[in-house]
């Protein structure tokens, strides 16, 4: 709740001072208070807007046409189909939970119920989800949801871009919101951990997609080694079972297996989860073992995208060869460095300065990395944009980055920085959930820049509770004329940052 002046404005639909009106002989609020007031009513019209109008089954997409009539997640999607990827449905409910935790608001509180809800009523089988939840009838039982579906219909749960991992994320926290009474939500939330850690690979590793746990005698422990040949045309692998750096697989799930440890370790957990927790920690500690088996050797002592059972680097889609890459290791490396400060220990940090000291000598000419650096040769990759490998980045495809930037120097930095902490300091930093990184700018600024953002989002808000901004829907194809869009990435975001206004966060 927002301060008023002694003299309280009385209660109305309405808050008088939201639109810079107060009644009759009534003190007018100061700048700040009246600011909240028309915070707080934006974030209210916001929330409502997205979930009456824009909700379907309590499920979002990732963008809309301002109409509504236009929808779209990574694809043209039907009404009945909301999105589970990133920034899809379990993102539009963590932003409902920032709304909450700031305001205390139960309203809030149900939107995130019903995002949870729809969440649950998407959960596969084999234990998580796929990129998209359908609700038409028919289209429900080509899947196998637990819930209305088919047993023997499509059942692969997705770990690719944050698919699963989003959505255990939000159960959990939503999970815990709930007061861990949702029986629901949190038989959901178990049932995904049960298979998510069925689908470990002995090695620690996960693969981008599955159905099934793996044989463990078909998968052994190996460390990452150079393979003899590889082939330098695509042979159109299945490449969903290898072990998956790719996307940031192994981070997102290390990520939130350590969140799990958190919340179902913690004292208002419900009784019978430490083991629970326990065991999430102990497989994100497994998945960190993975990230150091799966350093190649010298001269090349960086990481590929993804390892076959030989841990040899191997295809993916036709523009991923078997090749060390410039591109995942940056998260591989901002891994392990997470590793180190949850766990205190000191073997997660010893691959990092040979595989700085490599991707540093392997810049290019412009300063930037290659996405893809030959095996043996460290010769940069390329493809050309009828997709044949070549070492020429004249004819480069545009919707893949084969070059990235230079992000030795950041790391570099961390590394330095974790050196210098003692087992004290990691306690602590790991009791407050990482690092809390500031950027050396003074609370003054940081909230002054906060207020400035929180009116500019006010002021582009529209009388329904819409943010509308130019675009298009790239999914819908020739003839859509749609030039205004509701995105979620943009309410998200907003939503964000009102609730950390409200909640009296500048930083």
């Amino acid at each position: 709740m927002f301060r008023r002046s002694r003299k309280v404005c009385r209660v109305l639909p309405v808050l008088p001072w939201v639109f810079g009106v107060c009644l009759a002989g009534e003190e007018p609020p100061s700048e700040s208070s009246a600011l909240r007031g028309q915070a707080a009513a934006a974030l209210r019209r916001g929330v409502a807007f997205f979930r009456e109008a824009v909700a379907v089954e309590g499920g979002y997409l990732w963008q809309y046409s301002a109409d509504l009539s236009r929808r779209e997640g990574e694809e043209k999607a039907p009404r009945t189909r909301v999105w589970v990827q990133p920034p899809g449905t379990p993102s539009v409910g963590m932003a409902f939970l920032a709304a909450y935790a700031a305001t205390q608001d139960r309203y809030y509180l149900e939107a995130v119920k019903d995002t949870a809800h729809c969440l649950v009523r998407g959960q596969l089988h084999s234990g998580g989800w796929g990129y998209s939840i359908d609700f038409d009838e028919a289209a429900r039982k080509a899947a196998a949801y637990r819930e209305g579906g088919a047993p023997a219909g499509r059942d692969v749960t997705t770990l690719d871009d944050d698919t699963t991992q989003s959505a255990v994320r939000f159960l959990m926290h939503a999970d815990r919101a709930l007061g861990f009474k949702d029986a629901k939500v949190h038989e959901a939330v178990v049932y995904a951990w049960n298979r998510l850690l069925e689908a470990q690979f002995p090695n620690g590793a996960w693969p981008q997609r599955f159905t099934r746990p793996p044989a463990a005698e078909d998968y052994p422990v190996r460390k990452a080694s150079y393979p003899d040949q590889w082939p330098r045309t695509f042979p159109n692998v299945d490449y969903k079972l290898f072990y998956t750096l790719n996307d940031n697989v192994m981070a997102d799930m290390i990520d939130t297996l350590f969140e799990a440890g958190r919340i179902y370790g913690a004292s208002d957990a419900p009784a019978g989860t430490a083991e629970l927790a326990a065991k999430c920690r102990s497989a994100a500690e497994r998945a960190g073992d993975f990230l150091l088996l799966a350093q190649m050797p010298e001269p090349q002592p960086g990481w590929a995208q993804q390892y076959d059972v030989q841990m040899h680097p191997v295809w993916a889609r036709r523009f991923e060869p078997p090749a060390v890459s410039g591109g995942e290791a940056r998260g591989v490396l901002r891994t392990l460095l997470r590793m180190y400060r949850e766990t205190g220990e000191g073997k997660y940090l010893e691959p990092i300065p040979k595989a700085l000291a490599y991707y540093r000598r392997s810049r290019l000419p412009d300063g930037r990395l290659a996405r893809f650096y030959e095996l043996g040769t460290n010769r940069p990759l390329y493809f050309t944009k009828d997709y044949r490998l070549t070492y020429d980045d004249s004819d480069v495809p545009t919707h893949y980055g084969f070059k990235v930037d230079d992000w030795t120097g950041p790391i570099a930095a961390e590394y330095e920085r974790a050196r210098a902490w003692s087992p004290e300091d990691l306690k602590r930093r790991a009791a407050e959930r990482g690092i809390n990184r500031r950027d050396g700018r003074s609370d003054n600024r940081a909230r002054a820049e906060l207020e400035s953002a929180v009116r500019s989002i006010i002021d582009a808000q529209d009388e329904r509770g819409r943010w509308v901004e130019d675009g298009s829907l790239r999914a819908q194809g020739p003839g859509d004329d749609t030039r205004r869009v509701i995105r979620c990435a943009t309410f998200i975001h907003n939503v964000q940052t009102l609730s950390r206004y409200l909640g009296g966060r500048a930083d």
